[in-house]
């Protein structure tokens, strides 16, 4: 299973990018939950009153800034919207649960047709492609004369790029269409905003934010920023750093600008995790009960017990094996009677998860919060849970975990787990990480390590350090190769021969990964080669034949995998961890991708018997501690790595930590805490 070594070729860089192929669509599970958060938005937006009282000793570009907000607070150019710290949201009323099989998912509700028909003719006139028409349309009944008037607003729709709308803008206004048009200021910063919450930010600071519109090539940046502010498409904050010199001087502040969405949320999340930290939790147990479950434990797990059983809001870390501990959590608190449940972040973990626990209490985050899975709302519309074990919880990004803690019913504990050195959630926000910066709340850090030659190399990397390991077992195999042709031809070996033969592990329970969909042995190139291998046909449903592995990506960040049933008139018939899943004709290109292959954003949440980790020579720089360990963790028995990077994986491990994010979660909950006022 190896060979010879001998010093790679280089090649330009895979595209690495982590995100799904599709476009906005969700699964009709998660609409119910969606318009709540609009709703929700919306409460905030009407409530969000007064100016913000501080800011007076800045200069330059962040004095200016909050100068436009106080302008606009004067009344000099009405705003849309009044920008200060939000109040707690009330809380809002949740659909009782809808439970459906088959899982049929829905887009976004269709444009009228003459809606349809108008932006039509307007992007002909553009020179735009036809195929914008619909996706454009969503913009609203209005959606014609807002392109006519501000041609700008084609960045709105998904995959639109500013160069694109640039020479839309040309072809409608001529002339009149320059760089330094505040139309196309204003839209560039939403459209860099929307660009920094795919990876990540909350937030960005205004320095780095007009730097990014300066590189668009906008004249005046600080001008920009100010006039999407004064119009209200953007929202700004101001935080405190740091402490004030003296008696006289004000405690330094950053100022920050972001999305309405973005902000309101992780505001909301603030607010429902102080609920939590600050209140007793419901008394569902004497201590007598809670203290012989937790003499019944072991280790850490009693240590977990004991935590929630006093506290509203509990953190845990740990790997494969610390699943143990929230497992005996859950077990002893069903044993006294509580309405306990663990939320996991995809199917295949939840029926992983499930097998440790007594009962049927194992749902999906996202079928948790829709009511597809899970106990179901009360009448006042909080979930029906006395504790809630969230899994996977680096992968909660601020909206979904804003969605749960107000969900939660007064009294309820919240137990957040997940192993911290994983990549971190594809939506916006570090929700995991920074609760554990904060530290407000128990931490419970697991004794017990992932066993064998994988659990020691995956501890190594979490560390920064890549080990030689033992592997008596071949429990870790390393394959070097020269270029991209032979990676190829080596992945497709180990999944269709070497390792069934060797180790007895079939081709459907091996998953490949690498970094990008894209490049010379990225997902589509490995899945292509592995189809021909293992699952050859014409691909006559939309480039599918039955049998073929897929991922399904009902919603972006979310990806399941599946297999492939057959095809009918309603769409494309899928098997996703046992769940009948139909995708309708018009949502297949956009949402399945071929799953032999997939990246390591797509394979978090789910583990396999065996995993071929690819690393071509052009994958260096997506390459970083987090992508290796969540990469190399995700084989249950046996890890090959197809190597090819040569020094640079050792580097990565070393060197490359996680990319930094720009939240604003730790500030809004450092008031709302204990002793905050002293």
């Amino acid at each position: 299973m190896s060979t010879p070594e001998t010093p790679e070729e280089p090649r330009s860089a895979d595209d690495g990018t982590p995100a799904e192929g599709a476009q906005v669509s969700e699964a009709e599970a998660e609409l119910a939950a969606q318009r709540l958060e609009r709703e929700r938005i919306e409460r905030r937006k009407a409530e969000r009153q007064g100016p913000i009282e501080a800011g007076a000793k800045l200069s330059g570009t962040a004095a200016d800034l909050l100068a436009a907000v106080r302008a606009v607070e004067s009344g000099e150019k009405p705003p849309a919207t009044v920008f200060e710290e939000a109040r707690p949201a009330p809380r809002r009323p949740a659909p009782e649960p809808v439970r459906r099989a088959p899982v049929v998912p829905e887009g976004p509700a269709a444009p009228a047709e003459g809606t349809v028909g108008e932006v039509q003719e307007v992007l002909t006139r553009g020179g735009a492609p036809a195929a914008l028409a619909a996706p454009a349309a969503a913009l609203g009944e209005d959606a014609a004369d807002l392109l006519r008037e501000d041609p700008w607003q084609l960045l709105r729709v998904p995959g639109v790029r500013p160069e694109q709308a640039d020479g839309f803008a040309r072809a409608l206004l001529g002339g009149e269409a320059g760089p330094d048009d505040e139309r196309r200021g204003r839209a560039l910063t939403v459209w860099l905003l929307e660009q920094a919450a795919a990876a990540g930010h909350t937030v960005l600071e205004t320095a780095a934010l007009t730097e990014a519109l300066g590189r668009q090539g906008v004249p005046g940046p600080e001008d920009a920023v100010r006039n999407a502010i004064a119009e209200g498409d953007v929202l700004v904050f101001q935080d405190a750093v740091g402490e004030a010199v003296g008696e006289d001087e004000e405690q330094p502040v950053r100022v920050l600008v972001g999305l309405e969405r973005c902000a309101l949320a992780e505001e909301s999340l603030a607010d429902g995790l102080a609920r939590l930290i600050n209140s007793a939790p419901k008394q569902d147990g004497t201590a007598e009960e809670w203290e012989r479950a937790a003499s019944a434990a072991e280790g850490s797990a009693a240590d977990l017990i004991r935590a929630a059983s006093g506290h509203g809001l509990v953190l845990h870390t740990g790997g494969e094996a610390a699943l143990a501990e929230p497992a005996a959590l859950l077990n002893a608190a069903h044993g006294m009677g509580l309405r306990a449940w663990a939320a996991t972040h995809s199917p295949v973990g939840r029926e992983r998860f499930a097998s440790r626990v007594d009962g049927p209490a194992v749902a999906t985050v996202a079928g948790l919060l829709s009511g597809a899975e899970g106990p179901g709302r009360d009448p006042e519309g909080a979930l029906a849970v006395d504790l809630l074990v969230v899994l996977d919880a680096p992968q909660l990004d601020v909206e979904t975990a804003a969605l749960l803690s107000e969900s939660l019913p007064d009294g309820a504990r919240l137990v957040l787990s997940g192993d911290p050195a994983v990549l971190w959630s594809v939506g916006p926000g570090r929700v995991f990480a920074d609760l554990l910066a904060v530290r407000a709340c128990p931490q419970i850090a697991s004794r017990r390590p992932d066993p064998g030659p994988l659990g020691e190399l995956v501890s190594g990397i979490g560390v920064g350090e890549l080990l030689q390991v033992e592997a008596p077992e071949k429990e870790v195999v390393i394959v070097p190769v020269r270029d991209a042709g032979e990676a190829v031809h080596r992945t497709v070996q180990l999944v269709a021969d070497s390792v069934p033969r060797a180790l007895g592990v079939p081709a459907e329970e091996t998953q490949v990964i690498t970094p990008g969909h894209g490049g010379a042995v990225g997902t589509r190139v490995l899945n292509a080669a592995l189809k021909e291998r293992l699952n050859p046909g014409p691909g006559r449903f939309a480039g599918f034949d039955p049998g073929d592995r897929v991922a399904w990506s009902p919603a972006p960040g979310r990806t399941l995998p599946g297999r492939v049933v057959g095809a009918d008139g309603q769409g494309l018939r899928l098997d996703c961890a046992g769940e009948t899943v139909v995708v309708p004709r018009d949502r297949v290109e956009q949402t399945v991708r071929h799953g032999w292959a997939l990246t390591a954003h797509q394979a978090v949440g789910a583990r396999w018997p065996a995993a071929v980790v690819v690393l071509p020579g052009d994958a260096v720089p997506a390459l970083s501690r987090p992508w290796i360990y969540t990469a190399f963790s995700r084989a249950d028995r046996h890890l090959s790595v197809v190597h090819g990077v040569d020094q640079a994986l050792q580097r990565a491990v070393a060197e490359v930590p996680a990319k930094p994010r720009t939240t604003r979660l730790p500030v809004l909950l450092a008031p709302q805490l204990p002793g905050a006022a002293d």
